[in-house]
């Protein structure tokens, strides 16, 4: 009888889950970036002037006993979770004074310490306090130092394994990155910052400021200090040119020594991400999970409203056996699986960081430029705008009102595996962190586009989703697709990408032929990549590095049969290869060709 009763409660509890969620309760398996969060809207007046809008940036992820902890800036709180996949909004404000409005917590310093967390933001003066909690998954913050003594920007804080503890800062286009010691006990600075390092952008070609290498108008910006320890050494890290570009990207140098000196890393930037639908990588934190994978979270721009407009990505990291740090980038915006929850190695090429850690689902976009249909659109936002895997640009409806519907046609029956709900910001009319915001929305599915299954019910969703990311529990076999909104939170309906992954039923494409590499004499900081066009392909994956064999960062390109790459030191050999991909799958990678 009592294991009968234990029966019905947790069958009740599966169908109020699938009631208010929309699906039944299953397994985490994979992820999706840019992450799916209850970002707050901007809440300064003047940068929302072209429009309010979602934004936040310089995240941190740290994990202290079972939980993990995400801070990020102006969130006006931070989320905890169990598994990195489900995230629980803290609200709390941590900046003094309590009136204060516009600005909150920017770019902070987080730090476990036993069973403490530590963490400070952003400030030029020395009157932030430093805030400690042994029970951070509520708003339970007392002040361990009133006015930390240390006026940093974009601090990080590093506490090596004898217990000396260190502090990182710096956020300038003139100034370098900092390091001082800090007593562990007092949290006192003890003895003077030393500058660790400069920018050097007439050599490392990655650095300049710009979108590309012909609009470089002021010095590049060095900030968002970061310190990992690996193998006795320390790796500084930091992030260049400027927050607002795609090729915004984090760099190292690696030390004998907690203060240095530091030389630069032969592989760098190590976290690079310039193409895509969710480009950049910088200004973030490397960190490890509780099964000792390491990650690296960092910020993805849109920059479209305002130049700090941006969102959060993570991505699996690793040392290798010669001591690099890297970041495993490539198809970084299509779904992967978790540690642990694959099925077995899918994909092609630099898929896997490590054996044990996070691998590429295989699962590809199906429904890039592919025809759409909708049920009105506002202004020049038109409905490609959806499909165009560019999360700068959106498809708006002329309302937000229930009804107004998109139906993305994916040109043959697909087995679908996932979607992913990319939300734009139109007309919004909200600022700051909202609460009891919700969006709300049906996807059904069809193989003829005459009769319709439902395939996604999220009609009682309670969740801000921005971002929403959904793994069908069994792949589905279908040719349209068709969301249709019920409630948005604000403004119109509108979407930046309308994301349908899964595998198609052809053939993958062929080799890419004619593949070449044109470095130039005058700027080898340069080079123009070139191709010819494959008829079979949806995209293509370059990757590049500075050994044959250590191929570690990756360009996506949508569109387009060249490349023109800045990101190369002055003075370095280097390594390229590319690999088309379309729906079915990834083709077969080039000989890697080698440039002087």
């Amino acid at each position: 009888m009592i294991q009968r009763m234990i029966q019905r409660k947790v069958y009740v509890l599966m169908i109020l889950c699938w009631i208010f969620v929309g699906t039944a309760p299953a397994q985490v398996r994979t992820y999706c970036n840019p992450m799916n969060l209850d970002y707050a809207y901007n809440a300064i007046p003047n940068f929302t002037e072209q429009g309010k809008h979602r934004a936040t940036a310089d995240p941190v992820i740290t994990l202290m006993g079972d939980h993990y902890y995400l801070f990020s800036t102006n969130q006006y709180g931070y989320w905890w979770s169990n598994d990195m996949a489900s995230w629980e909004f803290v609200p709390r404000r941590f900046l003094k004074p309590w009136h204060q409005v516009w600005d909150e917590l920017c770019a902070p310093a987080v730090l476990a310490k036993g069973d403490t967390l530590l963490l400070i933001g952003s400030t030029h003066t020395r009157t932030f306090p430093l805030w400690m909690s042994t029970h951070p998954t509520e708003d339970d913050w007392t002040e361990v130092v009133d006015s930390f003594q240390v006026g940093a920007w974009d601090p990080a804080f590093f506490l090596d394994d004898d217990g000396k503890l260190f502090i990182y800062w710096g956020s300038s286009n003139t100034y370098p990155i900092y390091g001082q010691e800090v007593n562990p006990r007092t949290f006192e600075p003890m003895g003077e910052r030393k500058e660790l390092l400069w920018l050097q952008d007439e050599l490392h070609g990655w650095e300049r400021f710009g979108e590309h290498a012909d609009n470089t108008f002021l010095n590049p910006f060095v900030e968002g200090a970061w310190m990992n320890k690996h193998g006795g050494r320390y790796y500084l890290q930091y992030a260049a040119p400027g927050t607002e570009f795609s090729g915004y990207a984090d760099g190292v140098y690696v030390s004998d020594h907690p203060l240095g000196p530091f030389i630069y890393q032969q592989h760098n930037p190590f976290a690079y991400k310039p193409g895509g639908f969710a480009r950049g990588a910088g200004h973030g934190a490397t960190f490890l999970d509780k099964g000792g994978h390491l990650w690296h979270v960092g910020t993805t721009v849109i920059s479209v409203k305002n130049n700090f407009e941006r969102r959060i990505g993570f991505w699996p990291a690793a040392f290798d056996a010669d001591g690099i740090l890297w970041c495993n980038t490539a198809y970084g915006d299509y779904p992967w699986y978790f540690p642990g929850q694959s099925p077995g190695q899918s994909g092609g090429g630099e898929s896997d960081p490590t054996s044990e850690g996070a691998s590429f689902t295989g699962w590809m976009m199906l429904n890039y430029n592919k025809p759409v249909k909708v049920s009105s659109t506002l202004g020049g936002y038109g409905a490609n705008f959806a499909v165009d895997e560019d999360i700068r640009t959106y498809w708006s409806a002329a309302s937000g009102a229930r009804g107004e519907w998109l139906e993305s046609d994916l040109g043959s029956v697909c087995r679908i595996h996932a979607i992913q709900v990319n939300y734009a910001d139109q007309d919004a009319a909200l600022m700051g962190k909202q609460h009891d915001i919700f969006h709300r929305y049906t996807i059904y599915s069809s193989v003829d586009g005459a009769e319709w299954e439902m395939l996604v019910d999220k009609q009682h969703n309670l969740a801000d989703v921005p971002h929403d990311y959904v793994e069908l529990q069994q792949p589905v076999m279908a040719r349209f697709l068709k969301i249709e909104n019920l409630q948005v939170p604000t403004g119109k309906f509108a979407l930046s990408g309308f994301r349908v992954f899964g595998k198609g039923s052809g053939v993958l494409p062929d080799p890419v032929n004619h593949f070449v590499v044109l470095r130039g004499e005058s700027e080898p900081r340069n080079a123009w990549l070139k191709w010819q066009a494959s008829d079979d392909a949806t995209g293509y994956n370059i990757s590049v590095g500075t050994d044959p064999e250590k191929l570690y960062n990756h360009m996506m390109v949508y569109g387009s049969n060249q490349y023109y790459f800045t990101g190369m030191d002055r003075d370095r050999v280097y390594y390229f290869r590319i690999e088309a991909f379309n729906e079915n799958g990834i083709g077969p990678g080039t000989e890697v060709v080698r440039v002087e």
